[in-house]
């Protein structure tokens, strides 16, 4: 803002009451800036009145950051919300995704735009991206052939095992990749997991063979005849068996 005397009016837009609040924004509108809109985003009572007035100021709309936080602020119209996630920043997108207050179209919306830009986002993008990924963004990023995406993948807190599954049958799948799987302390001892990566002749031989110990009998037979798979493999699984001599 203008001067030093605003620094009252910059608290007054942090803590006021809802209706203190319509007030405030409508007589100092023109001289609100981004660092005054900054502390008015935080006040609990910024309310949908307020947001309309706003919303008509375009001197204020051209700020990434007052975009951002009408996008994902609950009381913005859902067209208006809808129109400024398409501007926004990845790394905007990715906490819009997060965010339980948002309206679910717009999250979703948040999601589309981020899961078209996934291509063109650096190695270290996505590993940021992967870490904290939504399901619809899991299910794009489990396919990415870097080691390092999928090894923030795995300790995404929204990732579950049925969305791993098609990563650990993957016929495309890097064998590293299909390794860092199988060591997982937390993913490498689920046992349909386990099973699916056995049975899959992508993941290396010898971390197959270190698996099948803890596959029931059933499985094991399976495996000894799936001729797709690695002769070491097929050899283990009967041994384990009791019908081939190690």
């Amino acid at each position: 803002m203008a001067n030093e005397g605003s620094k009252n009016l910059v608290r007054r837009l942090r803590e006021a009451a809802a209706k203190e609040l319509l007030g405030l924004v409508t007589t100092h509108v023109e001289a609100l800036d981004v660092g005054a809109l900054r502390q008015l985003f935080r006040n609990p009572h910024l309310n949908l009145p307020v947001i309309e007035v706003l919303l008509t100021q375009r001197r204020l709309l051209v700020f990434q950051e007052v975009r951002r936080e009408l996008a994902r602020h609950p009381y913005t119209p859902e067209v208006r919300a809808l129109q400024f996630v398409a501007g926004l920043f990845w790394r905007d997108l990715l906490d819009i995704t997060g965010e339980a207050r948002v309206r679910p179209r717009v999250r979703r919306a948040a999601e589309r735009q981020l899961l078209g830009r996934l291509l063109g986002l650096g190695t270290g993008e996505r590993i940021t991206i992967a870490r904290r990924a939504s399901p619809l963004l899991v299910a794009q990023l489990r396919h990415d052939s870097e080691p390092r995406v999928i090894a923030a993948l795995l300790e995404n807190p929204r990732l579950t095992e049925g969305a791993l599954i098609p990563l650990a049958s993957s016929e495309t799948a890097k064998p590293e990749i299909l390794l860092l799987l199988a060591r997982h302390k937390k993913w490498g001892s689920r046992y349909a997991l386990r099973l699916t990566l056995c049975r899959n002749r992508r993941t290396p031989a010898q971390t197959a063979i270190g698996m099948l110990p803890h596959l029931k009998k059933q499985d094991l037979m399976g495996i000894e005849r799936d001729r797709r798979l690695h002769a070491a493999v097929r050899r283990r699984a009967g041994v384990l068996l009791g019908r081939t001599p190690p």
